[in-house]
């Protein structure tokens, strides 16, 4: 790239672009788009399908998982050279389970001005039609691949609150509910958002044991999935909460797989649910 003829640093916009519908995308963010130097993206076709789209010609440099460090340099080097660069990834907002952090941080800590362009978020879309409460909530991105990792990650989100927004990739969203309804409780209120904004865009809000029956029937495993599942009630948090004291003060005193048995019978649980309870 040729040299910046200003010697102003530059200015690294953040750039939120659609999840799917392209009408979705701002005026502001199309403005933005056609005034700056060049775009990173994290998929230069996906970028590049947007540009064509907003009939720009735009230089497109890639930034994903495995080339941010390097990129992250070279384009701290454009910025302080006084380019102008945009920051987008393959759809929403940037950063948001995506690469672009290691930019931004780097960009702050040279002083260079960082600006956001807001617009559409998977996560909120999500929680907008999901009936299930918005005023607290926590975002996990993607659960862990392995189904150990996975299982215990859940396990230390079941007395969870506040209204919990998930990712998950279709080759492993059965799993991932599967897991959900064991741990979390069949009962528990939750909802899958499939496809959002798309041609084919599906809600479905049900029970957790609902939902995994459903799951590759009238909910077809195609497409980008966000579930949305509601929090633990007060009381089960209040009563798992009891367990957990209660198998801490055993646990002085007796080896854990002693302590779990008397713990539950104490607590009127099943083992199970004391040992996934206290090994996380």
């Amino acid at each position: 790239m040729a040299k910046a003829s200003s010697e102003s640093t530059g200015i690294l916009y953040v750039i939120a672009t659609p999840i799917g519908n392209l009408a979705d995308l701002s005026a502001r963010a199309a403005e933005m788009l056609a005034s700056v130097d060049f775009v990173a993206a994290e998929d230069t076709r996906r970028g590049g399908r947007l540009m064509q789209h907003l009939g720009l010609d735009k230089k497109l440099v890639s930034l994903y998982e495995h080339n941010e460090d390097a990129q992250t340099v070279r384009l701290l080097g454009e910025l302080k050279a006084g380019r102008k660069i945009a920051l987008i990834s393959d759809a929403g907002t940037p950063l948001i389970s995506d690469p672009g952090l290691k930019l931004v941080a780097s960009a702050k800590e040279c002083g260079i001005s960082v600006v956001s362009v807001p617009g559409p978020s998977a996560i909120t879309a999500a929680l907008s039609v999901s009936g299930i409460a918005t005023d607290r909530f926590v975002f996990e991105g993607f659960l862990p691949r392995r189904p150990q990792q996975r299982r215990r990650r859940l396990e230390q989100l079941a007395t969870e609150s506040r209204t919990i927004v998930l990712f998950e990739a279709v080759h492993r969203i059965e799993a991932s509910l599967k897991d959900l309804e064991a741990i979390l409780g069949g009962d528990r209120q939750a909802t899958i958002a499939r496809e959002l904004t798309k041609l084919h865009e599906q809600v479905v809000t049900a029970t957790l044991t609902e939902l995994t029956t459903r799951l590759g029937s009238d909910v077809p495993l195609l497409g980008e999935f966000v579930i949305v599942v509601a929090g633990a009630s007060a009381a089960a948090a209040a009563d798992d909460a009891e367990i957990v004291r209660v198998f801490r003060l055993l646990s002085d005193d007796l080896p854990p797989a002693r302590a779990v048995t008397i713990c539950a019978k104490i607590c009127g649980r099943s083992r199970n649910d004391v040992y996934a309870l206290t090994r996380a």
